[in-house]
């Protein structure tokens, strides 16, 4: 389930996201997506690709990795997001919902710290934490 107003588009700085032609109000469910599920064996490998960018780390141990399908793993990143994401290991799953209201032409992030406003630096983030 992918909602009708959503587009892949370029983003600004950040290559390709997601955003949304219509106005979208906080709390609402806008994806739900099936994951491709990496199992702990191909992990290695699979990161060693274009991939890498692209996973979400999956499993109540965060020793697999999930490739989101729709458009799970186009989302961009921001410290302060408007949209969570909830993982779903029985259906191997990701929803995407609103936490704040969207207006029409605006990009959707999520936080890849799994927290809407957590700003521990991730992976590529070049600060320097003290």
């Amino acid at each position: 389930m992918i909602l009708p107003s959503l587009t892949v588009a370029l983003s600004e700085t950040r290559g390709r996201g997601v955003f949304t032609s219509e106005k979208i109000k906080a709390n609402t469910v806008i994806e739900i997506s099936p994951v491709l599920v990496f199992p702990v064996k191909e992990v290695e490998a699979a990161e060693k690709t274009l991939l890498f960018n692209y996973f979400f780390e999956w499993g109540k141990t965060k020793k697999k990795r999930a490739l989101g399908m729709g458009y799970i793993s186009m989302y961009n990143h921001s410290y302060n997001s408007n949209c969570d994401y909830e993982m779903d290991y029985d259906y191997e799953t990701i929803k995407i919902t609103t936490v704040k209201d969207i207006q029409a032409g605006e990009e959707l992030f999520i936080n890849y710290n799994a927290n809407p406003v957590d700003a521990t630096p991730v992976w590529f983030d070049k600060k320097i934490v003290k």
